[in-house]
């Protein structure tokens, strides 16, 4: 299957994301898995509700579509099992996990201990952005689970864009769902999800920048104007 798809350009994306602002998000995945074939790459956080969904479609489709995964070093056991237990229970078989290029030691040495307290953007950088230029070097295109209701700065989020930050087209088959219609497709379809979903948590990151009890986005980075680590802004 080709890895290169024919060239879309800014008005052909805008009439794509237009044409499916009211369709059911497995049509979007099929388009995406037709049009892109090995080009496409799907970014997994096996921490919310709404990536469990998105693999679930595309591997019903695709099953070796290229998952990616970024291992910050600061996932929650819950997160990693939940990984090792979706992959295989929806069969899926083409995961890689990328980490920084430092180690937990390596970041402390160089930048001080405990950066996420100090300058989580930087953090951030290190341990999620630089990583994801790496998984997606020679895609073409980006699934993400990006939902316009999980914040007010996603409220605007298309179907499809150009990302210019990684070079790739962006798919967010999602965008109009919202969280009740994502829990109804995973109890349907008996999605795996990660656990920490009953305790408290309506996002979750790394256990070091992320609490309990606290709607939506607004209980990652606690303490700093900050509600995105930069992979979708």
């Amino acid at each position: 299957m080709t890895t290169a798809p024919p060239m879309l350009t800014e008005a052909e994306i805008a009439e794509l994301s237009a044409r499916f602002e009211h369709a059911d998000p497995r049509e979007i995945v099929r388009w995406a898995v037709e049009t892109f074939g090995d080009g496409l790459s799907v970014g997994a956080s096996f921490g919310g509700a709404s990536g469990a969904a998105i693999l679930h479609m595309v591997a019903a489709l695709k099953p070796n579509v290229h998952v990616f995964v970024l291992d910050t070093d600061y996932l929650f056991e819950e997160t990693q099992q939940n990984m090792r237990e979706s992959i295989p229970a929806i069969g899926l078989t083409n995961l890689h996990v990328y980490k920084s290029k430092l180690t937990h030691e390596e970041q402390s040495a160089r930048y001080g201990s405990a950066l996420w307290m100090r300058d989580p953007d930087l953090c951030c950088e290190l341990r999620k952005i630089e990583p994801n230029r790496r998984a997606l070097e020679g895609k073409t295109a980006w699934v993400s689970g990006l939902r316009r209701d999980q914040s007010e700065g996603r409220a605007g989020t298309p179907i499809v864009s150009w990302n210019e930050k990684f070079g790739v087209v962006k798919l967010n088959p999602l965008a109009i769902w919202d969280e009740k219609r994502t829990w109804q497709y995973i109890t349907e379809h008996n999605v795996p999800y990660n656990v920490l979903l009953n305790q408290g948590y309506t996002s979750i990151g790394c256990y070091n920048c992320t609490i309990p009890g606290v709607q939506g986005r607004a209980g990652r980075w606690q303490g700093f104007d900050k509600e995105e680590c930069g992979l979708h802004t």
